[in-house]
């Protein structure tokens, strides 16, 4: 997969990138590599969570199983618009992506391709809005307390942590 992505793309990644709590240790370096050299990939992703704060809206993908809705951002794309823009393609929901990402990762998709840097958004949507999407990879809601079949069983933990952490700020701030 060769995928160059431009100075203003990886200057967005950084920003969002930095104070993003969740990441793991080698996204300092990747990022500190993508500034000085071009570093193909970049993916984005959205946890999607509604306002009572007990279901996670996933995509069922052929190979990886439910996952957040995400791909990969495009040349010329910050990472938060392709969040954005993959959360519409994938469920058919437009929501306001919160204003600091709720994870950032390092991963292999797969074995031949190099690793890919990955930002998590978050937003909070409505749970009765009507769901659409990409042919053959349907959005499901799942109750946070369900297990769901994915590639990424250490996203689950992660995913349920940052919704109840977003309860818990939303709680706070309503008193």
């Amino acid at each position: 997969m060769s995928w160059v992505i431009d100075h203003e793309t990886v200057e967005a990644a950084v920003a969002d990138g930095s104070p993003c709590p969740g990441g793991v240790r080698r996204r300092g370096a990747w990022l500190t590599r993508a500034r000085h050299a071009p570093m193909p990939p970049l993916a984005a992703e959205v946890w999607v969570t509604e306002p009572s704060f007990r279901e996670v809206l996933l995509v069922r993908h052929r190979v990886r199983g439910w996952v957040p809705p995400g791909g990969t951002v495009e040349p010329g794309e910050t990472p938060r618009r392709a969040a954005a823009r993959e959360l519409a393609e994938e469920t058919g929901l437009s929501g306001e992506l919160l204003p600091i990402p709720a994870a950032v990762s390092v991963r292999l998709y797969r074995a031949d391709w190099s690793p890919t840097l990955g930002l998590s958004y978050a937003a909070v949507v409505d749970r009765d809005a009507p769901l659409g999407g990409e042919r053959g990879q349907p959005p499901r809601w799942f109750d946070l307390d369900e297990t769901w079949e994915s590639a990424f069983p250490e996203d689950r933990d992660r995913l349920r942590a940052h919704v109840r952490r977003l309860a818990t700020e939303q709680s706070i701030a309503t008193r």
